[in-house]
């Protein structure tokens, strides 16, 4: 078959320039197919710790910061020092995690460590939550017992919990902009947090019962917006 001939002024071919569409034969990258649901938690992250070790050294030393709260700790350390995850990812895995039995911060390092390095990341972040805090736990209990009603003691344990209380809150007003990206939209999740409050603070509801109806709730309105 005769070469097909090629006119003298005719521009050589070329490959396109990265800022330019690319090739319809090109695969769409995965998670972002019509219909397909997508999971934040897939996302990439700044970062990623380099094993389960790396794991255990920053769960223990947030562990160890965590008097009053390990929450806004583990939210500076996560987040905004080792990047391992991003405000929507932290989010994520603490709602997954209030909803489960024992600590929240337990089981989200629990959750963490499961996801990057399966059962051995698991128990790293396990036990840097737990380990050496025990420890410190158990010195402070002696001396709480012998030292408990003494002035400054309690002056300072009260401190410390107001101390706490405002740490929470101020770790609640740094993840409002992560709801930018929540399914269930802002103005739904502040309807389920006021419902909450409400339920919880000024009706007396047992938590459980409130988890369990609103929990639920907020599940089946999640999957009908995520429902192709």
């Amino acid at each position: 078959m005769p070469d097909t001939p090629i006119a003298p002024d005719a521009e050589p071919a070329r490959l396109p320039a990265a800022d330019e569409a690319p090739s319809l034969m090109s695969a769409a990258p995965a998670g972002d197919q019509p219909g397909e649901r997508h999971s934040i938690l897939d996302d990439e992250s700044p970062r990623s710790p380099a094993s389960p070790g790396e794991i255990f050294r920053v769960c223990t030393r947030l562990a160890l910061q965590g008097f009053g709260g390990v929450l806004p700790i583990a939210q500076r350390e996560l987040v905004e020092r080792e990047r391992w995850l991003t405000r929507e990812q932290f989010l994520e895995l603490l709602a997954i995690a209030q909803v489960m039995p024992g600590p929240n911060v337990v089981n989200l390092a629990l959750i963490f460590g499961d996801r990057k390095f399966g059962w051995r990341g698991a128990l790293a972040g396990l036990g840097g939550m737990l380990l050496l805090p025990l420890g410190v736990v158990l010195v402070l209990t002696v001396g709480y017992t012998r030292y408990a009603s003494h002035p400054v003691v309690a002056g300072a344990l009260r401190g410390m919990g107001a101390a706490a209380a405002g740490l929470i809150f101020s770790t609640g007003v740094k993840l409002l902009p992560a709801l930018r990206r929540n399914v269930l939209g802002r103005a739904s999740a502040f309807a389920f947090v006021a419902l909450m409050f409400a339920g919880v603070v000024l009706a007396g509801v047992p938590l459980i019962w409130m988890l369990a109806v609103l929990g639920v709730a907020a599940y089946a309105l999640a999957w009908k917006r995520l429902a192709p």
